[in-house]
């Protein structure tokens, strides 16, 4: 009887080995194994406070996992059992068990992005921001002023604060906290650079240098005419001539804009058309670029005091009225007879005129 006993109990180890032996190396199939995506990335969201089980359960609902212990007996060896973090994840074909679990301990979020262009008013950058799927709206219904009230900067116009650049951000992000990041950005920016300006500028604060750039960012796309432009406006700004810059006029005509700029509406007052108010408009008209705010802080020398748009993007740059007035006799005359046009107004293409 006790000889049976042993056969049986030996017969019982043997196989719980082999079972154990088989389980084993099917777990280590499993751990080096890549999930079976077929070719597709893995979309994935993880809510806060689920667990190590409750992912595995999840997955093995999908058809992405043998067996849940398999993936709880891993993340347990690995130590992340108590370090997942929830949010929104990807991963690609090839991916195995232990990378989706690092990854996921890490909190590798997807990362989504937004673009602020340069040259975009506050009213073009909030319809974007409204238009993220990705991010949370917080903001909707509220003034560009209640917006940067909530900001911390209460009575600030809310005009070119928010520096240029492609913002990366999980899902879930509010929309406040993405315009916090781009103001703080612009503020940064604008006093690092207002701290190198060129001496003997008639621009007394950073905000005025913001101001100027962004009239430059809306004059002209050709880099290499920023500092000449910014010359110009800062040698009419010494002089006390008007800057008569035309995308100030535009701007102070909001949505009564119909894209043809005329000579009455250069004669509309507005607080930020420059044909009728001396100085700088009160607030910024776009979001300047970097190197538009580096020109207006660092402007060409010269003399000229003018400009006319050639009508292919470029301008031509004159030091008098006389020689003002013979550009804007030549590209006008081009544009009635069909040439390029500069998206100024009917009077004269786009630029300074004097007077």
């Amino acid at each position: 009887m006790r000889t049976l006993l042993y056969k049986l109990l030996g017969l019982a180890i043997l196989i719980g080995s082999f079972v154990f032996a088989w389980v084993y190396m099917d777990y280590q199939d499993f751990v080096r194994t890549p999930l079976p995506l077929h070719g597709h990335a893995l979309h994935f969201e993880l809510r806060n406070g689920t667990s190590l089980r409750a992912l595995a359960d999840a997955l093995t609902a999908r058809g992405l996992v043998r067996h849940p212990d398999y993936l709880v007996w891993l993340g347990r060896r690995m130590g992340v059992a108590q370090r997942l973090q929830s949010g929104e994840y990807e991963f690609p074909p090839g991916t195995t068990p232990r990378t989706l679990l690092t990854r996921i301990a890490q909190g590798k979020v997807v990362q989504h992005a937004l673009t602020i262009i340069d040259g975009w008013t506050f009213r073009e950058l909030m319809a974007a921001v409204d238009r993220s799927q990705a991010l949370t709206h917080t903001l909707t219904g509220l003034s560009g002023r209640q917006i940067m009230a909530r900001l911390g900067s209460p009575g600030q116009s809310p005009e070119g604060w928010f520096f240029p650049d492609t913002y990366r951000f999980p899902r879930g992000t509010t929309d406040l906290q993405f315009l916090a990041r781009a103001y703080r950005r612009m503020r940064t920016e604008l006093n690092a650079q207002w701290r190198t300006r060129a001496t003997g500028l008639p621009l007394r604060t950073a905000y005025q240098a913001l101001i100027l750039a962004s009239i430059v960012e809306k004059e002209t796309a050709v880099p290499a005419e920023r500092a000449e432009i910014a010359g110009v406006f800062e040698r009419r700004l010494e002089r006390g001539m008007r800057l008569q810059a035309d995308p100030t006029v535009i701007f102070g005509l909001g949505p009564k804009f119909d894209g043809d700029l005329t000579s009455r509406d250069l004669t509309r007052y507005t607080p930020y058309n420059t044909y009728r108010i001396p100085g700088l408009p009160p607030t910024p008209i776009a979001i300047p670029s970097l190197a538009a705010i580096h020109a207006v802080l660092h402007p060409a020398p010269g003399k000229a005091l003018y400009f006319v748009a050639r009508g292919d993007g470029t301008h031509v740059f004159s030091d008098t009225l006389a020689e003002h007035d013979r550009a804007v006799r030549r590209y006008l005359l081009r544009e009635r007879h069909g040439g390029a046009r500069g998206g100024g107004s009917k009077r004269r293409p786009a630029g300074t005129a004097g007077g």
